[in-house]
């Protein structure tokens, strides 16, 4: 693994309750690291590495539900292709609506990926493909302005009401797209009480960590906008727009 390179301290500044994460997706066995020693869903991963303290990787013999099949380490097993999975859990009406779902899936190719590694911000030693923040709804909205800060791109949503973790994970790095979504829709992480509610799961690729880790050391985070009140808002607004007009008017 290449290791870490990029200056990630700026997201120390959040003090975020729950740390971010780095994520690898690898072929070989990674050296330097333990294998995880328990079995968990691929959305799980996150939480243990968050509370784990110390980094880990884990390969399809630790994964307990489609997770593995998601990263390509296995086949999508045919009854859930089909659909059937939804139906026994009452989340779907029929079978097509749930196999419908699998041919939008973000999935890894078959094989490439064997092992995926996990590790918090303060213990990350090798240069993430995909980081993960738990962010409130204020901490986000840093964040994905810094995205748009020198870019102006606009930010988009992906998510589906099961395999949460295909979002979360694999679609950012196949992509090359910042992926966010609120806990408390994906039925797998409910189910299994990752997450309380209404925090946002934020995952950066690699692609866009540079621009928005830049971003966020050179912008400002908190804007007069959101301090000053409504009324003082309004008022500077008003005059802001007229001097824009009389300036626009001279030209």
């Amino acid at each position: 693994m290449r290791k870490l390179q990029t200056d990630l301290s700026i997201y120390e500044k959040f003090d975020f309750k729950y740390p971010p994460v780095g994520v690898k997706f690898l072929e070989t066995r990674p050296e330097g690291i333990e294998q995880l020693d328990k079995e968990l869903s691929f959305c799980e991963m996150l939480k243990e590495a968050q509370q784990r303290g110390k980094p880990f990787y884990f390969s399809k013999e630790n994964e307990t539900c489609l997770g593995s099949a998601v990263l390509g380490m296995e086949d999508l097993p045919v009854f859930a292709e089909a659909g059937q999975i939804g139906i026994k859990l009452e989340i779907f009406q029929e079978p097509r609506a749930n196999s419908s779902l699998y041919q939008q899936l973000p999935t890894l190719p078959r094989g490439i990926v064997n092992y995926v590694a996990l590790a918090t911000l303060d213990k990350l030693t090798f240069e993430p493909d995909v980081f993960i923040l738990t962010a409130s709804t204020t901490q986000a909205e840093i964040v994905l302005r810094a995205m748009c800060y020198s870019t102006g791109v606009i930010r988009e949503s992906k998510t589906t009401g099961v395999l949460g973790c295909a979002w979360l994970y694999v679609y950012p790095y196949r992509s090359g797209k910042v992926n966010y979504t609120p806990t408390g829709l994906a039925f797998g992480m409910r189910s299994k009480e990752v997450f309380e509610e209404g925090w946002i799961l934020i995952s950066i690729p690699y692609h866009w960590l540079p621009t928005i880790t830049q971003n966020l050391k050179e912008m400002k985070w908190v804007l007069p906008s959101y301090t000053e009140g409504r009324e003082k808002f309004l008022e500077r607004e008003k005059v802001n727009i007229d001097e824009l007009k009389k300036i626009s008017e001279n030209a």
